[in-house]
């Protein structure tokens, strides 16, 4: 049983019918973690439905969810009211920010969480391990999440996320758990994509000093006759290191969307972004160890379900 409780921006809580169904995606990260599902509504509260800006929801007693609440509708008819709301993890609060074009003479994760995170209320959980970075700028029209993504990934191998109580994580390693998949599962059904379009053959890194171009190549991909070039524009004063580690780590991405294996489950909580899956079905044949990328769990007239999206 889902339910949700809506957070007012002075503090105000209204706790919320179960829902009559609903649909919850989390990813981690971006696209951000999001939620909408439709409950019985009574009336008598729509002031304090009016100021709510969270949302928080659980399932059987257990956190599944907290972020933005970005919409909500109230329907009646002779049967009664309805609400529908809509929300998205608070990863949004980053996304919809737009950053102050700056250079850095020196960054450190301090300095980007200071002036690009912890202003829009976000509560940072875990940091650790990332370098300062000489020389760092912040581009005129860059969302915060942009900054944040670009300073942590390109500069520090690090890829930040956050968990079900929309909570920040900077860190290089995760917690996984280890998932195995089987024919005793209960899969009912399965879905493999191989994607060509949209993965790079090649990334040529150039800079606005004057460094030399750095090219970086998917040979496997490129072998296959895959002809997909993208060229990135440095901020002036990059080093070599920093220009390359950022072409490997876009071609890296755009390989990671290439194969994707769909699962589908009976109930709604299987697995979380970042937990490792390995599989040993045999009809369909699927063998191998993936990485959970995306769940999305739904609750309709269909029942309970989870599709669980699994990357390389």
């Amino acid at each position: 049983m889902m339910t949700g409780t809506l957070i007012c921006y002075d503090g105000r809580r209204l706790g919320l019918p179960p829902f009559l169904n609903w649909k919850l995606k989390r990813t981690g990260s971006v696209p951000c973690d999001s939620f909408e599902g439709a409950c019985p509504w009574d009336g008598g509260a729509e002031e304090v439905l009016a100021d709510a800006n969270r949302l928080i929801l659980e399932e059987d007693g257990q956190r599944r969810f907290t972020g933005v609440l970005d919409e909500y509708e109230l329907v009646w008819d002779e049967t009664g009211g309805i609400l529908s709301v809509s929300g998205r993890g608070m990863a949004a609060l980053l996304l919809d920010n737009e950053a102050r074009g700056q250079d850095y003479q020196i960054a450190t994760l301090a300095d980007i969480l200071r002036d690009h995170v912890t202003p829009y209320g976000i509560t940072v959980k875990e940091t650790r391990g990332l370098p300062a970075v000489p020389g760092f700028s912040v581009e005129t029209g860059s969302s915060e999440w942009q900054v944040l993504y670009s300073f942590a990934c390109y500069h520090g191998g690090v890829e930040p996320w956050f968990d079900v109580w929309g909570q920040l994580y900077v860190t290089p390693s995760r917690q996984k758990r280890q998932i195995r998949v089987d024919d005793r599962t209960g899969i009912t059904g399965v879905t493999w994509r191989d994607r060509r379009y949209g993965v790079y053959s090649e990334v040529l890194v150039q800079d606005r000093g004057k460094l030399s171009p750095q090219r970086v190549t998917n040979e496997a991909f490129h072998r296959q006759g895959g002809q997909c070039r993208r060229v990135i524009t440095m901020p002036g004063k990059s080093t070599y290191q920093t220009m390359r580690y950022s072409g490997q780590f876009q071609l890296d991405q755009s390989a990671r969307e290439r194969l994707r294996v769909e699962l589908t489950v009976p109930g709604s909580c299987f697995c979380e972004p970042g937990d490792t899956v390995t599989a040993a079905l045999t009809a369909p044949k699927l063998l191998g160890t993936w990485t959970v990328l995306e769940t999305e769990s739904v609750l309709d007239e269909r029942g309970s379900r989870v599709k669980v999206t699994l990357v390389e």
